[in-house]
């Protein structure tokens, strides 16, 4: 009899190898799929798929703009669904545009979560939030402005940066409250280049904050970003982090790489090209599942995942023959 997946996750968490490499994903933001593979159930859908992992419910709070049109309740601009900029720069705007901590209650839904977990006791709960404070910062200020007053107001910065840790943690301990195992902080911090600020400034502004969520949040942490993270994943190590997602190929990451590296320290999850599963050519996706088994999965702390979410506009039979593939191909 092989492991539950909860147990196959708690392996790869503690670098041992599991039966099969564990299949993850944080994010699935793709309507069609929820109801071709889980009949409108989003949690039934990552059962479906194959995955080891579930998200609990969750949900903005009532009223939220966010995704929407309008200011919301951080600070951040939306315009027809899209993030257009941000409305924070001053002391009062921190406080105007920072709910009450007591509004994480109201992110979550307890008895649909009760519900999923007496309907998959087997499976690992998880909880993705972008509510961390690197990003949280740089949204509600509006890029160029926060950028900016990193060298004119880093006083402000830190304020702002201490703002959204004590969210994230709230949101997270309230996650952990209702059950979920595994945590993952939602942090964008690089592009296709490099990392958005020096490692440097790195340590001096986010990691103290990092540091802290780790410590408090009650369950082990996962770092997610896009982007070529590579310069900044020695801070990962100093932050705790159980590990890293997203791991993004076209960034320049390689996985190769960052397993022999970094593999000894944090788990590697991720770095499947989204690319693949936009097309219609599933032995390219198969090909794809082969090269990150191969590369990830040797003497374990490995978990297959895309590098990003399954997102809107990618070929369902491509994300469904994904997991499949790899479900097959990821025996030790």
């Amino acid at each position: 009899m092989g492991m539950k997946p909860s147990e196959r996750v708690a392996a790869a968490l503690e670098h041992r190898q599991p039966d099969r490499v564990p299949l993850f994903e944080v994010w699935i933001d793709n309507d069609d799929l929820v109801n071709q593979v889980g009949g409108g159930d989003l949690q039934r859908t990552y059962v479906e798929l194959g995955l080891d992992c579930i998200l609990i419910p969750n949900q903005n709070p009532p009223g939220s703009n966010a995704w929407r049109d309008g200011v919301d309740e951080w600070g951040r601009v939306w315009r027809k669904g899209w993030y257009a900029g941000g409305v924070v720069e001053t002391e009062a705007d921190v406080e105007r545009y920072t709910p009450p901590l007591d509004l994480a209650d109201r992110c979550f839904d307890p008895a649909r979560t009760e519900q999923v977990m007496e309907r998959y006791p087997d499976h690992c709960f998880i909880y993705g939030s972008h509510v961390a404070p690197f990003t949280s910062a740089y949204l509600a200020m509006g890029m160029d402005r926060f950028f900016q007053d990193l060298y004119k107001r880093p006083a402000f910065i830190h304020r702002l940066l201490e703002n959204r840790t004590e969210w994230c943690i709230a949101m997270f301990e309230r996650a952990v409250s209702l059950g979920a195992k595994l945590l993952v902080l939602g942090e964008d911090a690089a592009h296709n280049g490099g990392p958005m600020i020096s490692p440097q400034m790195w340590r001096e502004f986010v990691l103290p904050h990092h540091q802290r969520i780790v410590e408090e949040a009650g369950a082990p942490v996962i770092w997610h970003s896009d982007g070529n993270i590579l310069p900044l994943l020695p801070a990962a190590i100093e932050a705790r982090f159980a590990g890293v997602h997203s791991l993004e190929p076209a960034a320049g990451v390689d996985l190769e790489q960052v397993k022999r590296e970094y593999g000894a320290d944090l788990v590697l999850i991720g770095n499947v090209d989204t690319a693949v599963l936009c097309g219609s050519d599933l032995e390219a996706v198969r090909q794809e599942v082969r090269r990150c088994l191969t590369q990830g999965a040797p003497g374990g702390g490995y978990m297959f995942s895309t590098c990003s979410s399954i997102f809107t506009g990618m070929n369902l039979e491509a994300v469904v023959e994904m997991y499949r593939y790899a479900s097959e191909r990821s025996m030790y």
